[in-house]
């Protein structure tokens, strides 16, 4: 059982945190990894940054032109997390776009996160049926979760074929729109929360997009076994140069 199994076990209602790899500095990678953990962030997703994102909205499009420009490529994010098991215990997900993937090889990019202990990917461009024909057997070698995005216009027979193929959380985007905080959520929302709370789903799910602080936190996880928070975090790391990640995990959690 890997890392995000056993954290979806907990009984406790998870926050997890994105940020881009390689900002706001280069070198803020791993530093930001360690703080979020002590500050009792549950799960991390690790952004690889790509020059064409698809679901991204301008906050964290901007952190990921700004980290290309400093460097940040597949090899050089690799080569920060080569001894981040050495401090860092809970689970590690990379997020990022097919393209990078498969460029670097499938099989080399898995075993290389099996490697220093990446546990699951978030590809948002990857559908599922191509993952399952060609390339779920090759994840499951090297002990990988992969985490599909589901939509409110997602069907409930698609979204059904998802939670098969699933090993471990799905993510529930909250709205049909781009990364992005929201002051909160609406009956359409809420409905549709409702609506896949009904399926019962083998594998849990976490909210993302839209969540920006306690109240947003606390409204999704009353439909969910956690919340995912991205612009938020990236538009504090960028007014606090990665300083202050207490303050801000804190505000989430209190």
């Amino acid at each position: 059982m890997n890392r995000i199994n056993q954290k979806l076990k907990e009984n406790k209602k998870l926050l997890s945190i994105y940020f881009t790899a390689g900002y706001p500095s280069l070198n803020d990678t791993v530093s930001i990894i360690q703080d979020l953990e002590k500050n009792g962030v549950d799960m991390i997703e690790i952004g690889l940054p790509f020059s064409d994102p698809l679901a991204d909205g301008p906050t964290i499009q901007d952190s990921s032109t700004q980290a290309l420009k400093n460097g940040m490529t597949t090899e050089v994010l690799f080569n920060q997390l080569k001894d981040i098991r050495k401090t860092v215990n809970i689970p590690l997900i990379i997020m990022g776009y097919f393209n990078p993937m498969f460029q670097y090889g499938v099989e080399a990019f898995c075993k290389k996160c099996q490697e220093i202990g990446i546990d699951g990917l978030i590809i948002p461009d990857l559908p599922v049926d191509v993952y399952h024909e060609k390339y779920q057997s090759t994840f499951e070698k090297y002990g990988l979760s992969n985490v599909f995005l589901i939509t409110p216009q997602t069907s409930d027979d698609r979204i059904r074929y998802i939670d098969s193929v699933s090993n471990g959380f799905i993510y529930m985007v909250s709205s049909a729109s781009t990364t992005g905080a929201k002051s909160g959520f609406g009956d359409e929302q809420t409905a549709y929360f409702e609506r896949i709370n009904s399926l019962n789903l083998k594998n849990p799910q976490i909210v993302g997009f839209g969540i920006s602080n306690n109240a947003t936190f606390t409204a999704a996880t009353k439909y969910a076994k956690g919340a995912i928070i991205g612009s938020a975090f990236v538009k504090h790391l960028t007014a606090k140069n990665a300083k202050e990640i207490d303050t801000f995990v804190s505000s989430i959690l209190s």
